[in-house]
C-alpha cells in the first residue's frame, strides 16, 4: 500500500491495491475507466449520486457491502481494490449505527476546484492534496468561501460504485478520514471531478464544503 502523507488535516490517500501487480491493475483500471466514462460528467454525477444514496440509507449500504456488491469481475479482472475484510466489517458496523443524512448539493464551482487538482496531479502520477491550504486556495479561486471544507481522493477505481466503496471502507487510513467526509453533517455541498492518473489509471477528487458564505 502507498504511504499515507497528511494534508488538510487528514490522511489523504484511498488507494487500496498492493503488491507487485499494482501497475497492471492500474492499466486495467484505466481501460475500464475510459470505457465506463463516455461522458466524464455522467461518471462524476454517478459518484455524487452514490454518495448521497449512502448518506440517505447507510443501513442499506451496509447490507450492500456485506453482500460484496460492486466487486464483480469484468474482462477476467477482479475490479475491486485490495479486499480488507476487517475494514469492510468495521465499515458495516459503522453504517449500521449511522443515521440518515440529507443529500449533498452539487456545486459546479466546487467541482471546478476538484477538476483543477485532477488536471495538475493526474498527468504527473502524484498522490495527495498538495500543500497545506491548497484546498482552500482552490475553492477561493473558483468563488467559494466555506466555513468548513474537506477533500477525499480515490485512486485506481474504474466505476462510481467502487470509488465510493473504497472511500467508505477506507482501508489503511487512520481515523477513516474519507468515510468521515462522506458522513459529515457539516457539509451541505460537494463537487466531483474524475480523470486519468499516470500511476493508478484513474482518480476521483471529491471536494466538500459547508457554511458557504455568499460574496
Amino acid at each position: 500500500m502507498l504511504p499515507n502523507p497528511r494534508a488538510e488535516g487528514r490522511p489523504d490517500i484511498g488507494v487500496c491495491m498492493r503488491g507487485a501487480g499494482w501497475a497492471l491493475a492500474g492499466a486495467v483500471a484505466a481501460v475500464l475507466f475510459s470505457a465506463t466514462t463516455a461522458s466524464a460528467g455522467t461518471f462524476e454525477d454517478r459518484v455524487l449520486s452514490k454518495i448521497n444514496e449512502v448518506r440517505a440509507d447507510p443501513h442499506a449500504y451496509a447490507r450492500e457491502l456485506r453482500r460484496g456488491e460492486g466487486r464483480e469481475e469484468r474482462h477476467g479482472y477482479a475490479r475491486a481494490a485490495y479486499v480488507d475484510d476487517d475494514a469492510t466489517e468495521e465499515a458495516v458496523d459503522f453504517l449500521m449505527r449511522q443515521r440518515p443524512l440529507p443529500p449533498l448539493r452539487a456545486d459546479g464551482r466546487i467541482a471546478s476546484a476538484a477538476a483543477e487538482h485532477v488536471r495538475r496531479q493526474g498527468p504527473r502520477g502524484d498522490v495527495g492534496h498538495g500543500a497545506t491550504g491548497s484546498l482552500g486556495a482552490r475553492l477561493h479561486g473558483h468563488g467559494v468561501w466555506a466555513g468548513i471544507s474537506g477533500e477525499s481522493i480515490s485512486y485506481g477505481q474504474p466505476t462510481p460504485s467502487e470509488v465510493v466503496r473504497q472511500l467508505v471502507v477506507d482501508s489503511g487510513v487512520p481515523g477513516r478520514g474519507h468515510r468521515m467526509d462522506i458522513f459529515a453533517r457539516s457539509y451541505q455541498a460537494a463537487g466531483v471531478a474524475c480523470g486519468r492518473h499516470a500511476a493508478w489509471g484513474s482518480m476521483c477528487v471529491i471536494d466538500f464544503a459547508g457554511a458557504i458564505v455568499r460574496r
